[in-house]
């Protein structure tokens, strides 16, 4: 299954990112990375993180869903959105923290996501 994500690539100050099976930790597409980052290793770490948030959801009794989670570095931003239409799957962004407008990025995450059908 061929999956475009090139879209991502158009946020600002875009390093890398990639589309996620949370239930295998498995990357399905990806974009960009290279040497910058190891888009495989961060996406089956990032794995973790989603299921950690979900267990949290239902440890509270929040009945809630995960919109996106943001986590901020010194010099970068790691955006995480499940998919509302299969939310086991994820997108994952790396962004330069300099460079980047996460409203915009936030927006631009979306707009990827309704292009993506599984």
């Amino acid at each position: 299954m061929a999956v475009d994500i090139k879209g991502l690539s158009e946020i600002a100050g875009f390093i890398g990112g990639c589309l996620v099976d949370s239930e295998t930790g498995l990357m399905m597409a990806s974009e960009g990375g290279g040497s910058a980052l190891d888009l495989e290793a961060a996406g089956a770490a990032n794995t973790e993180v989603v299921k950690a948030k979900l267990l949290a959801i239902k440890t509270l009794d929040l009945k809630d869903f995960i919109e996106d989670i943001l986590i901020t570095l010194g010099k970068q931003y790691h955006l995480i959105r499940p998919l509302e239409k299969s939310p086991s799957v994820f997108i994952y962004v790396a962004l330069d923290r300099k460079t980047a407008n996460l409203g915009m990025a936030r927006v631009q995450v979306k707009n990827v996501e309704q292009t993506i059908s599984l």
